[in-house]
């Protein structure tokens, strides 16, 4: 919140900069003189700092924003790894066959009956056998269920323990 701040300071600067030196120069066309040169150029001297100042800061603001992305990234990918041997661990666990293994990794992917069926090449009777096999070696009802088992792993490293 505090880096929000800052931010937001820094833009409301920049805009009153851009006012001054947009009204400067609409003062010079029309031939108007409100200052003397001396404050005027005192009131110019800050605004350019000003300015300077706001591209500073909005470069280590994109500095810092992007090594967050890249961490979030590498979180990502952890996460998606880590994610891939729960289900391999699961998998051996429950001694799913290969057929078996890959029904469940599209059904947690979310795929129909249908779209399963047609990837592998077989009939729809074969993949709902297969997909009623899976439940029933992993202890539950339904795809819902089947995915909450690989979240509750993910979620809480010492339920990896429990069949």
């Amino acid at each position: 919140m505090k880096g929000q701040w800052g931010v937001i300071g820094i833009v409301v600067v920049q805009f009153f900069c851009a006012i001054f030196f947009v009204s400067q120069i609409l003062a010079s066309v029309l031939g108007i003189a409100p200052f003397s040169w001396q404050v005027h150029e005192m009131i110019e001297l800050g605004a350019a700092l000003g300015l300077l100042l706001g591209v500073v800061l909005g470069w280590l603001v994109l500095r810092r924003t992007m090594a967050r992305n890249l961490a979030v990234e590498d979180q990502l990918r952890l996460a998606s790894g880590a994610f891939l041997e729960v289900m391999e661990e699961r998998f051996q666990q429950w001694d799913l066959t290969p057929a078996e293994r890959d029904v469940a990794l599209f059904a947690i992917k979310g795929m129909s009956t249908q779209e399963i069926a047609g990837l592998r090449d077989v009939s729809e009777g074969t993949v709902k056998a297969q997909t009623n096999a899976i439940y029933r070696k992993s202890g539950v009802s339904g795809r819902t269920q089947l995915l909450s088992l690989f979240i509750d792993d993910l979620m809480s490293p010492e339920a990896k323990d429990q069949p």
